[in-house]
This record gives structure tokens, sequence and C-alpha cells, in this order.
């Protein structure tokens, strides 16, 4: 009995250890994810900065009107919904394919070497992968115009193009991440039992029957986890990104709710409106989370809770 209690006391001082550390990340996600939703009432105000929340006037959905009657509001939905699936599909197809790829490397010294260059651009910020870009970029001056005009092609305005700028978006931000998620893949592979391609080599099957027939499949449940669970960023196109590469000549392709929030809150100062706009994001983007969680608990056996 002695014995008994003992070890529970040891795993509440271990527990009570472990609630301190997070508890600074507690404290953080309060401040700034849960104190901020009550400034959602000023969707519902016509809000004064000097008469603050609780002496500006009520309006009801006034602003969910007004925002609705925006010239360009339903091509930025659009915009936004374009270029977030767009990255989801990339996002999911070339970290699949470089672990593949990767897969089959045997120089374990070079796989690692190759696996750090690719996860590196993920812990740069997209201020700093902006300038780059922008440089990388320029019609005039640009590595990426300059070997293209080897080819008699160009000069291309990649980031004042409308009609080039959202692929610009999506190929830039799978080269970003992409590292991230091989990791992810690369750990799934590790779990596909290696007696299965044993029997597939005795069958006869070489290497692209192996990666079809026992792979693809052994992967496949961490395939539909991440699919399903990305699914809840499909409002999500971007905001840093694409506020670092934009300007009014894109602005047809390229704006998003996020960036419309700003210029609409930030730059105009009408802020209910701005309130309004993002309050109408976050409903549907919690929907969409919570349809995700749904789908990979149904196809993927995922569950948090």
């Amino acid at each position: 009995m002695g014995l008994l209690k003992d070890g529970i006391e040891s795993i509440k001082n271990r527990n009570g250890a472990l609630h301190v550390m997070i508890l600074p990340a507690v404290i953080l996600l309060i401040l700034f994810n849960y104190i901020p939703l009550f400034g959602l009432v000023i969707a519902f105000q016509k809000y004064n900065v000097f008469r603050g929340v609780t002496g500006s006037d009520w309006i009801g959905l006034d602003n969910f009107r007004f925002i609705l009657a925006f010239p360009d509001i339903y091509q930025v939905m659009w915009n936004t919904f374009y270029i977030a699936m767009m990255k989801i599909v990339a996002g999911l197809i070339v970290p699949i394919v470089f672990a593949l790829l990767l897969n089959e490397v045997r120089n374990a010294l070079f796989k690692r070497s190759i696996q750090t260059i690719v996860y590196f651009p993920h812990f740069l910020s997209w201020v700093l992968l902006g300038g780059i870009l922008i440089d990388i970029l320029s019609p005039s001056s640009g590595l990426v115009n300059q070997f293209l005009a080897i080819f008699g092609i160009g000069p291309v305005f990649f980031l004042g193009d409308d009609t080039v700028f959202p692929y610009v978006l999506v190929a830039t931000d799978t080269w970003k991440d992409f590292g991230f998620g091989t990791i992810i893949y690369l750990a799934a592979l590790t779990n596909i039992d290696q007696t299965q391609y044993e029997a597939a080599l005795i069958d006869g099957a070489g290497r692209w029957k192996q990666t079809l027939y026992v792979t693809l499949p052994g992967m496949m449940p961490v395939i539909i986890l991440m699919m399903t669970l990305s699914l809840g960023n499909v409002l999500n196109a971007g905001f840093d990104q694409i506020f670092n590469l934009y300007s009014p000549i894109v602005y047809k392709t390229g704006d998003i709710i996020d960036t419309l929030v700003y210029r609409t809150g930030l730059i105009d100062r009408q802020y209910g409106p701005a309130a309004a706009i993002g309050f109408f994001k976050s409903v549907l983007s919690f929907a969409l989370i919570v349809a995700s969680y749904k789908l990979a608990d149904k196809y993927a056996n995922y569950r948090i809770f």
C-alpha cells in the first residue's frame, strides 16, 4: 500500500512539473488568442476608438451588409479559396514524391544532408524571404529572368503579372515548407513492415511496383490524415507571404481575406467592417476545422479527444 501511495505521489509531482513547464505557453495562448475574442463585438458596432467598446453604438448586422457590398469581396473570397487549395494540393504531392525519392537514397550522410537543406527554409520568415524573392524574381536583374533569357524567354514580371502571381505564391510556399512535410512522410515510411518488401521482391516486383503496391498503401493513413487536417486551412492562403510579395498591381488575383482585413482595418481605419470580415472568416474556418477532424477520425482513425 505504501509503495502504491508513493507511486501516485511521484506521478503527481512529475505531472506538476510538466504543468509548470507549459504554464507560460498557456498564459500566452490566453492573452493573444482568447482575450482578443471579446474584441469581436466591434463587428456589430459603429466602433469609435475614443468611445471604446462599451461606448460605441450597436448597429447589428450593418457591418456585414457593408462588406458584402464591397465590389471585390467575392473575387477576394475566390482568390483566398483558390490560392489556399493550390497550396494544399502542392503541399501534399511534393513532400510525398520527395520523400519517396529520398527513401531510395542509400548513403546516410547524403540523405541527412539533403533533409537539412530542404528543411532549412521552413525556419526563415517571409519578411526575409520576401526581400530575397523580390531580388531573385526581378524582371530586370533577377537571377531567374537572367536564366530564362538564355533560352530566349522573358523577361517575366513574376510579382507584377496578375496571371502569374498566384502560381508564384504556390511555388514559393511549397519550396519553403515541403521539407517539413517530407520529414513526416519519411517517418511514415519507417513504420512500413519490411517483410512486405521481401515478399514483393520474391514475387518479382521491381522498385516501381514495390512503391505502388507496398509503400504508398503503407503511407496512406498518414496521407489521408494530412489531407483531412489541411482542410481547416482552406481559408488561410498565407497572409505573411502575400503581404510581403504583393502590390496593387496584382490585387485582382492576389488579394485575400486577411490582406483585405489589414487594409480595411489598419489602413482605412474601418474597424467595424474589418472585424466583421474577420468574424465571418473565423466562423467558416471553425466549421471547416470541425469537418476536417471528423474526416480524420473517420478515415485515418485520428482523434484529439
